[in-house]
């Protein structure tokens, strides 16, 4: 058993001032019994971590943080500025070699799963620390982040790492290394004629109308009974309940850029459409696997039953800027890039199904994509919420989060990461890994861009996903296998 040893003794935090902010919609729902989401960061080290270290920044850093250093009033609809004793929230287990054994990386994998199921104390700001000096498969030693979903999105929680980070190639410089970014226009109309773009500005609004509406009747039958087909990805009803475990894989960000340029797409719509080639080639592997199991004949490769129903939940970041800024700017009350929980859902449908071209899955991806951005379905979605947190309180608008949620299959996220290595305190990280437990889902999988990496972090319930390794080696097959269809067409 490993004894959990903190840097110092709890000491009980004393208020300071009984300045009180309003909860954000989206950080009341996260909060509500039934959902109690968590984001969690996993940090891959290159050296061992010094403890004394992190104390030290964190003093300096994430200890002023509003966020980071509030308490959540009784009702849970203000944020309550405490004095933070940053001892409490780093916790350096003592382990025991022997327990380590051979597999250091099993180790890691079994501490982070118990963790998922030991909630934060909420008499204290909701995050903590967890060191693990241990040799994993792709890093010296581990740190697991941990902080309630009411504190930050993924772009606050990244935007905080950043002003704790440096660059590795030059010490002196503060990592952000994220260049600005605004929202592409739909249409360039600067060199149309003025009748020309008056038609395709009206004929672009009604398709967004029309495509919000179809969105909006889809999103109100999801929430009353349409339902994904049940498949071996599919979640059960007491999936929450279980514990969570967490995997990663490193992949080449470049080739993923190769085949964006060629295809003459985003990186989003490469990472889809591998995401959801990789789906295809694991559920078929999981229908086989059955059918022997059932002695029924498995001579055709393609073992997915017709007419799947296959949904995957993407996050949306409403933010007008969609880049990184200064931690101190996205505190800035009117900043058009803030702090908190600025994002929505909206729901893609997966073709799934094998291909012969492993093209036609970026082709699908590309265009399913395009349609969505067509649409105000996920601005929509955060006002209803906000609307009926108002009206009718927290339980209801974690119900009408969750219920959609809940008849989805699963749900994916993708976040722009450092363009180059960065270091903290001398300490050079070797990968960052995002994720988060609490979801209905039976997995989740965000994924985060590194200098030339790109970070594939899977969240899952063993009970129903035995294998993550292999979704993940789906997605290297299948980025390959386009690879080289470009390479045969002359594309790369």
């Amino acid at each position: 058993m490993i004894e959990e040893m903190k840097i110092s003794k709890r000491r009980g935090g004393r208020m300071m001032n009984q300045e009180e902010e309003p909860v954000s919609p989206m950080a009341r729902v996260f909060q509500s019994p039934r959902i109690d989401l968590c984001a969690v960061t996993i940090v891959g080290f290159k050296t061992k971590i010094n403890p004394d270290v992190v104390l030290d920044a964190l003093k300096q850093n994430v200890s002023k943080h509003p966020r980071f250093s509030s308490i959540l009033s009784e009702n849970g609809a203000k944020w309550i500025d405490t004095e933070v004793n940053v001892e409490d929230h780093v916790i350096v287990p003592y382990i025991d070699p022997e327990e380590i054994g051979e597999d250091g990386q099993s180790f890691v994998d079994d501490y982070m799963s118990r963790l998922t199921m030991i909630p934060l104390d909420i008499s204290k700001p909701l995050w903590d620390i967890h060191i693990l000096n241990v040799k994993t498969s792709d890093a010296e030693a581990v740190s697991f982040i941990r902080s309630h979903h009411s504190l930050g999105d993924g772009m606050s929680l990244v935007s905080l790492i950043l002003a704790c980070t440096h660059k590795t190639s030059d010490p002196d410089m503060l990592s952000n290394a994220i260049p600005p970014m605004k929202r592409r226009p739909k249409h360039n109309l600067t060199k149309k004629g003025c009748l020309l773009r008056s038609i395709i500005t009206i004929g672009s609004t009604m398709r967004q109308i029309w495509n919000t509406i179809v969105d909006m009747l889809l999103l109100l039958a999801t929430v009353l009974f349409l339902k994904d087909t049940k498949t071996p990805l599919k979640a059960g009803v007491d999936t929450r309940s279980n514990p969570r475990r967490f995997y990663h894989r490193i992949i080449s960000l470049d080739d993923i850029k190769h085949i964006k340029n060629a295809m003459d797409m985003t990186i989003n719509d490469v990472l889809f459409g591998m995401t959801q080639a990789s789906f295809s080639r694991y559920l078929n592997r999981r229908y086989d696997k059955r059918n022997e199991e059932d002695g029924a004949l498995t001579s055709h490769r393609n073992n997915l039953p017709e007419g799947m129903r296959f949904r995957v939940a993407c996050t949306v970041n409403l933010r007008s800027d969609i880049g990184f800024k200064p931690l101190a700017d996205m505190m800035v009350k009117d900043s058009k890039c803030r702090w908190g929980n600025y994002f929505s859902f909206i729901f893609l449908p997966f073709s799934i199904g094998l291909r012969k071209d492993p093209l036609v899955h970026l082709k699908l991806s590309k265009s399913m994509m395009a349609r969505k951005k067509h649409s105000y379905h996920a601005a929509l979605v955060y006002f209803i919420i906000k609307i009926v947190l108002k009206v009718f309180g927290a339980k209801v608008a974690a119900e009408l989060f969750d219920r959609p949620v809940r008849n989805t299959t699963t749900c994916v996220s993708n976040v722009i990461g450092p363009m180059e290595e960065i270091s903290f305190r001398g300490h050079p990280i070797a990968y960052i890994a995002p994720s988060s437990y609490g979801h209905s889902h039976a997995l989740l999988v965000h994924l985060m861009s590194y200098a030339d990496k790109m970070v594939i972090s899977l969240a899952f319930d063993p009970t129903v996903i035995p294998d993550p390794h292999k979704i993940c080696d789906d997605m290297e097959e299948s980025l390959n296998e386009m690879k080289a269809a470009l390479c045969e067409r002359g594309l790369l």
